[in-house]
């Protein structure tokens, strides 16, 4: 099962659990002046941890290495939709709040975007 290009403009490489090699989609879009940072969870095509259990880490990794404001991005985490009979497998996206500690994100919440709130965002660039 591959993940449709379309849901990331690049692959993440990034130090998961345990530093376990990791990887995801990544898509940034600027939109009405904020920085949306978008991870694709890749599912078979990751070879290590996925980004809901990467949390904080994972947020801090892009932020460093794409020279980002941690305080100033909105972080979305996207489970794309694989085209499967399983509905598992369906398009979610989770809006993930967090208090940041030492710089480290913590304290994660997860919100589910409405459909409409995802074809917004998503209308920038597909």
């Amino acid at each position: 099962m591959r993940v449709p290009e379309r849901y990331y403009d690049e692959i993440f490489e990034f130090a998961g659990q345990w530093d376990m090699p990791s990887a995801c989609g990544l898509k940034i879009i600027e939109k009405d002046n904020k920085t949306y940072v978008i991870t694709t969870e890749l599912y078979q095509e990751n070879p290590g941890t996925s980004i809901t259990y990467a949390g904080g880490s994972l947020i801090k990794q892009i932020c460093d290495k794409k020279g980002l404001d941690i305080q100033h991005i909105i972080y979305v985490e996207c489970n794309p939709n694989t085209n499967s009979k399983l509905s598992f497998y369906d398009e979610e996206m989770f809006q993930v709040t967090y208090d940041l500690e030492g710089g480290l994100p913590t304290n994660l919440q997860y919100r589910q975007l409405s459909a409409e709130e995802i074809q917004n965002l998503w209308n920038v660039n597909r």
